[in-house]
């Protein structure tokens, strides 16, 4: 029985299996949410956008005849990863995750951990500051309850609509960067204090080391809690899960 193969991507990480997995030539197929205005070609079919739900997830993998599910998505798109332990519990569709380890704070570090946006928020209340928001563009307006900060925005694409921040700076910039980079940019916009989302890998580590650098404090927000699933973390431990599943099933 050969794998027909559903990489739920959107990471650098799910790029590299796309990679690996058209070189050995395995039946896949490349998913990205379509929250990125200019995807990366994969090397892959390629479908963007959501799937409806576990309702609709279930019926792509029924459909389309999908054996193994690789959860390669960011770290803090919970709802997805949600989607697919239910989705593949409910078909009987092997599922690993591809996750990236978290960031683990080393000495000289200065971090705050909350849970989520909403404590990131609180945790923002007080004077004034210049503020680098390094979470995306999905939750920007979350923040609109503390307008008092001077903020620095590095998005990957431009905000569809009006930012409800009155004092902003946008950078439209895409990874991996660089910690001298970061650090210029930081000092040329007189960074006081960042936020960011654990999510972990090297491509969005820079801001990390440069706040090391320019003892700056980090509001960090920790990763969502998602069901269990086996994880692995890199993709020759995803081409070794789907021969070992191979074999299992006398293939």
């Amino acid at each position: 029985m050969a794998h027909t193969l559903l990489i739920l991507g959107g990471t650098t990480e799910a790029t590299a299996l796309a990679i690996a997995v058209h070189e050995v030539g395995i039946t896949a197929t490349f998913s990205y949410a379509g929250r990125v205005a200019r995807p990366k070609r994969q090397p892959l079919p390629t479908r963007i956008g959501g799937f409806g739900g576990v309702d609709g997830l279930v019926n792509y993998i029924h459909e389309n005849g999908i054996t193994h599910v690789v959860d390669a998505t960011h770290p803090f798109a919970a709802q997805m990863s949600m989607n697919a332990v239910d989705a593949c519990g409910q078909t009987g569709t092997q599922l690993i995750a591809l996750t990236r380890p978290k960031w683990q704070p080393e000495t000289g570090d200065n971090w705050t951990h909350v849970p989520d946006i909403d404590a990131a928020v609180a945790a923002l209340r007080g004077p004034s500051k210049n503020v680098m928001l390094a979470i995306g563009r999905m939750h920007l307006d979350a923040f609109a309850p503390q307008p008092q900060h001077r903020y620095l925005l590095r998005l990957v694409d431009a905000p569809d609509g009006e930012v409800p921040l009155p004092n902003r700076h946008i950078v439209v910039d895409q990874g991996p960067f660089s910690t001298e980079n970061d650090i210029a940019l930081m000092r040329e916009h007189g960074v006081e204090l960042i936020v960011s989302k654990n999510a972990g890998g090297t491509g969005a580590r820079a801001k990390i080391d440069a706040a090391r650098t320019l003892n700056l404090p980090i509001i960090m927000i920790d990763r969502p809690a998602i069901p269990a699933r086996p994880e692995v973390g890199s993709s020759a431990q995803v081409l070794a899960w789907l021969d070992h599943s191979s074999t299992e099933r006398g293939v």
